[in-house]
């Protein structure tokens, strides 16, 4: 397992079009991938559970991968985020 923690630079947060980004980038690996956020773990791979976290801007996350292509994965995910989920 490896994990990584980043913080969340879109302005508004992660609403509904950047967490359909982040789970359709989870979704292209064979790894599980969730994430911490205020003492809960969600799903990277689950838009609803994405938006269940209510993440704001500025906010910090810590991604935990684990499987086969787990490095791959997170680095993946980190990339994601930092560079705004398309925004």
């Amino acid at each position: 397992m490896v994990s990584q923690r980043v913080k969340i630079k879109n302005p508004t947060g992660l609403h509904l079009r950047p967490a359909g980004i982040l789970c359709k980038e989870a979704m292209r690996y064979k790894s599980l991938i969730t994430f911490r956020y205020k003492g809960n773990t969600a799903n990277a791979k689950s838009v609803l559970s994405v938006l269940g976290a209510c993440i704001k801007t500025g906010d910090e996350i810590e991604f935990c991968c684990e499987g086969e292509d787990e490095d791959e994965a997170l680095a993946a995910m980190v990339g994601a985020v930092e560079s705004g989920l398309g925004e």
